[in-house]
């Protein structure tokens, strides 16, 4: 009897044992299969979610991503946060020195200061005469040629008449040694430092080849100023193409030191969705730089002329659209330089036209949603078309007076700046 149990407990013990192996292995078994269904969930709706027709946000979010990779600036790859800001106002302060240059130089024009100077030495220039016997030595310097004996055949000029016109063209002249210091000094200490890219060294020397070269040309200008004209009633001034290239490497100038300012100065825009059509809105902006840029040189070539003065009415030029002594030159194509009926046309309708693709450049951009300072940018370009025309219009009807005329010819390189603003904050922007 004892045995008999004593074998039921074993039995049942051992029983027990198996059912408790059993369950383990069911756990396990189960733990695994909950694991294999999690995973088969997860690739079944990895299947789903590639099943979907999402492949279009997906190709603009890899192409947004792309493109952002592509604004990274190049002109400031490898050089620290800190020196991207020291080195873009140090660029900003140049390129507002072009800018007071280009004024002083309009000034000097206007007020017929430019053929005071009749010579150029780089260090002996700089110094000033300073004895009643030095400014006469210079006065009679300047009494032997063209510009004296034309002058005074209108008027007497006394001494402290050319100490005034010497003066101007004097200030005009170390302004732009000014410049020179300004640039190559800070340029050579920031190279030594390593805050210019490898992509900025070749433009550094670019800015600084430029101007120099400014320099100098600015000399060959007005040297041709100082020859004597074949007719002794001709007024005796500088070449006008020699005027405007001068005046055109003076705006070249500006421009590369205006736009690398921005490029250091200025961070990329994020944008929340793709802008339709980036690409043809960036050709007009170029086209709006180009328009600007060439309105400002045939402005050059009415400076040169004087051909403000030949019809002072507005729109129309002594009651006709088309003036009778258009193209009164001969070869037909001198006209367009030589001629100050021709060359104040050209102006006017050069004018026109920059105005009108301005204005149809902003009307375009009201459609698109661009980032603030992109909206900014062509908002103050609209805003300084309108304005720079009406100071050429005024300063037409007004016989061209000096302030208005300085004014006119600083206005454009205002509007010029906002079109390289414009164009600059949309070149960074992911397409």
């Amino acid at each position: 009897m004892f045995k008999a149990s004593h074998l039921s407990l074993n039995n049942l013990f051992r029983n027990q044992n198996k059912c408790l192996q059993c369950l383990k292995i069911t756990q396990v078994y189960q733990s695994h299969n909950a694991r294999f269904s999690v995973c088969t969930k997860i690739r079944n709706g990895y299947q789903q979610f590639k099943s979907l027709k999402i492949s279009p946000v997906l190709h603009t979010f890899r192409q947004l991503t792309s493109s952002t990779a592509n604004t990274v600036n190049k002109l400031t790859v490898g050089v620290p946060q800190r020196a991207q800001k020291i080195v873009g106002g140090w660029l900003l302060g140049c390129a507002g020195m072009a800018f007071g240059a280009v004024v002083l130089g309009g000034v000097t024009r206007l007020t017929e200061s430019g053929l005071s100077m009749v010579d150029w030495h780089l260090i002996k220039g700089m110094k000033p005469p300073r004895t009643q016997e030095e400014w006469e030595l210079e006065f009679q310097k300047y009494q032997q040629f063209p510009e004296y004996k034309f002058v005074t055949g209108q008027h007497e000029m006394t001494l402290s008449d050319f100490k005034r016109i010497w003066y101007m063209e004097y200030s005009h002249r170390m302004w732009g040694r000014a410049i020179g210091l300004v640039f190559a000094l800070p340029a050579a200490y920031f190279w030594r430092k390593g805050w210019i890219s490898k992509a900025m060294k070749p433009r550094i020397l670019l800015y600084g080849g430029l101007l120099l070269f400014q320099g100098l040309f600015g000399w060959y200008m007005v040297k041709s100023g100082l020859t004597d004209t074949s007719d002794p009633i001709d007024v005796p001034r500088v070449s006008q193409y020699r005027l405007a290239t001068h005046l055109g490497l003076a705006f070249a100038f500006y421009s590369l030191l205006f736009w690398a300012s921005l490029s250091h100065l200025l961070k990329p825009q994020s944008v929340v969705k793709m802008i339709p059509k980036l690409g043809r809105l960036q050709k007009l902006s170029h086209g709006l730089m180009t328009v600007v840029f060439v309105t400002a040189l045939s402005g050059a070539f009415v400076a040169g002329l004087d051909a403000g003065l030949v019809y002072n009415s507005w729109p129309k030029m002594a009651d006709r659209w088309i003036p009778q002594d258009l193209l009164a030159f001969s070869p037909k194509w001198k006209n367009f330089f030589e001629n100050p009926t021709a060359v104040q046309f050209d102006h006017r309708r050069m004018g026109e036209l920059t105005v009108i693709y301005i204005a149809a450049t902003w009307l375009l951009c009201r459609k698109i949603a661009l980032p603030s300072r992109a909206r900014l940018a062509v908002n103050c370009l609209f805003g300084m078309a309108l304005l720079q025309a009406t100071l050429g219009i005024s300063t037409l009807l007004t016989y061209v007076p000096t302030h208005l005329a300085a004014t006119h010819q600083s206005g454009s390189l205002v509007l010029l700046s906002f079109a390289l603003w414009f164009a600059h904050e949309l070149k960074r922007l992911p397409k």
